[in-house]
C-alpha cells in the first residue's frame, strides 16, 4: 500500500506556513514524484480572507486579501510539468464553522467554480474538484451543499471527478486549539455506518470519491472503520480512498510529523481492508525532505525504504 496523492496546504490555518516560492515548490513536486505521488489536491482555495488566486469575486464579496502570487496557476503549471493530476479545492468562507450550517458555502462557491474553470480549465493537469467542506456526522445543510456543488463542478467541467474527505468522530476528533488529545463522547461503529449510509444516499450522484481521514480513531479500531467506509462507498457506486494522515495526533504539540511505525500500521490496515488508493495530509509539511520539520526529512527516508524494499 503506497501513497499516490497528497493535499497541498497553502492556506495555512493550524500548521505553520513555510513561505515557499516557485523554486521550493518545484523541488517539492520532484520529491513527491520520486515517492510515487501522481495526484495533488489543493486543500482549499481560500479560508476567510486569505486566498490562493486573485479572485475578483472573493475580493469583492468577502473583502479577501489579494494574494502576492497566483498559487493555483503555479500548482497547475507544476502539475503539468511533472505529469500529475490536480484537484481544485473550493473556497471556505468560515461561515459554516461559525454557524454549523453548510448551506452558506453554496453561495460562496457557485461563482468560484465558474471563475476558476474559465481561468484555469485549459491546464491538462486539471482533473478534478475537492469539495473542501469537512464533516464527520450528519450536519445541517451538508447533503445539499455536497450535492449542489458537486453537480455544479461536474456541469462546469464536463464531468470531472469530485472528491470529499470527511473525518470520523472518534476519540482524537478534538479541536486543534484544544489542550486535550482525546474526548470521551465518540461515535460508535454502528452509528457511524448508519449516519454515513444516509449521507451517501443523498450525495452519491454528485460525489465520486470519498477519502476518510484516518487519524481520529485508535489504531486498533481503524481497520473496522475502513471496512465500513469502503463497504458503504461501494454500495452507492463511489470510490473509497484512504486519507492516511502523515502528522501525529497523539503528541501534546499540534502537529508534528508522524512516527513512521504508525504510518506503516495505517497503510497496512487500509491494505487489509481492500483499499487501492491512499492520499495523505500532507506531504510538504510532514514528509518532505525540505520541510521545516527535520522529522519529516527522516520520515521521507523511512517511507522510501518502505516502498522500495
Amino acid at each position: 500500500m503506497q501513497i499516490t496523492g497528497t493535499f497541498l496546504d497553502e492556506i495555512s490555518h493550524d500548521i505553520p506556513h513555510q513561505n515557499w516560492g516557485e523554486k521550493e515548490w518545484d523541488k517539492d513536486f520532484e520529491h513527491m514524484k520520486r515517492a510515487g505521488i501522481n495526484t495533488v489536491i489543493l486543500i482549499r482555495s481560500g479560508y476567510r480572507k486569505f486566498i490562493t488566486y486573485p479572485s475578483a469575486y472573493l475580493i469583492n464579496k468577502y473583502n479577501c486579501f489579494t494574494p502576492p502570487v497566483d498559487l493555483v496557476e503555479l500548482f497547475l503549471s507544476l502539475a503539468d510539468k511533472h505529469g500529475m493530476q490536480f484537484y481544485f479545492g473550493l473556497y471556505d468562507s468560515g461561515i459554516y464553522w461559525d454557524t454549523n450550517d453548510m448551506s452558506h458555502e453554496i453561495e460562496a462557491n457557485q461563482f468560484v467554480v465558474e471563475e476558476v474553470w474559465a481561468r484555469y480549465g485549459h491546464h491538462p493537469s486539471f482533473k478534478g474538484w475537492y469539495l473542501s467542506m469537512e464533516i464527520s456526522r450528519k450536519t445541517k445543510g451538508a447533503i445539499a451543499a455536497f450535492s449542489t456543488l458537486g453537480q455544479l463542478c461536474k456541469d462546469m467541467s464536463g464531468g470531472l471527478q469530485t472528491l470529499i474527505s470527511p473525518w470520523i468522530d472518534g476519540p482524537k476528533a478534538v479541536a486543534a486549539a484544544s489542550a486535550v488529545l482525546k474526548k470521551d463522547e465518540v461515535v460508535s461503529l454502528l452509528q457511524h455506518e448508519q449516519e454515513w449510509d444516509e449521507i451517501f444516499a443523498g450525495i452519491h450522484q454528485h460525489v465520486d470519491v470519498v477519502a476518510f481521514q484516518d487519524g481520529h480513531v485508535e489504531l486498533s479500531d481503524l481497520q473496522d472503520y475502513l471496512e465500513v467506509n469502503k463497504r458503504l462507498a461501494e454500495k452507492y457506486g463511489m470510490k473509497a480512498w484512504t486519507n492516511t494522515e502523515s502528522f501525529d495526533r497523539d503528541m501534546p504539540i499540534k502537529f508534528f510529523p508522524i512516527k513512521f511505525e504508525k504510518l506503516k500500521l495505517k497503510l497496512e490496515a487500509a491494505a487489509r481492508a481492500g483499499y487501492e488508493e491512499a492520499i495523505t495530509f500532507e506531504f510538504s509539511h510532514f514528509m518532505s525532505p525540505q520541510s521545516a520539520y527535520v522529522q519529516a526529512h527522516h520520515l521521507y527516508n523511512r517511507y522510501m525504504e518502505f516502498i522500495n524494499h
